[in-house]
């Protein structure tokens, strides 16, 4: 009996909208970053990218359980000296709701060019509109 190894050919890709509008940051990140990866398919490899594609919408009404909108930190370093700079996520999520979210999926895929080809797949907008109707993307409810 012989493994089978999934090719480039044999990986099917869908598209699937999340509607985040009330729903968990964390969860919601990590269930995305899973759909990407390819995890809920039966040929999942670790070395190929099975993954489908996601549209996050409604990215501003997106929740954060307990304190952390004023206790979690996003922070960035400049490249000059004395450079760090810090966010507080109440700030990031009121101003750039795509970036934070899209920054905590990509943190949760693989790193090196297999993470950045999955990453390429994650399309997050503020409001409910989005352009991928020629897709024809399905409702996926997490």
């Amino acid at each position: 009996m012989k493994t089978f190894m999934p090719k480039a050919a044999d990986i099917t890709r869908k598209w699937y909208v999340v509607d985040a509008e009330g729903q968990v940051f964390g969860r919601v990140a990590s269930q995305v970053a899973n759909i990407l990866r390819g995890k809920n398919k039966p040929i999942y490899t670790p070395n190929v990218d099975t993954g489908d594609y996601v549209i996050i919408i409604n990215a501003d009404k997106i929740v954060m359980t307990g304190k952390k909108l004023d206790q979690k930190i996003y922070y960035h370093h400049t490249g000059y000296a004395g450079g760090l700079k810090e966010t507080k996520y109440r700030k990031l999520l009121a101003e750039k709701p795509e970036f934070a979210i899209r920054r905590a999926v990509v943190g949760m895929l693989p790193k090196g060019p297999l993470g950045r080809q999955m990453a390429k797949k994650l399309k997050v907008y503020r409001g409910p509109e989005h352009e991928h109707a020629a897709q024809n993307p399905e409702k996926l409810e997490l």
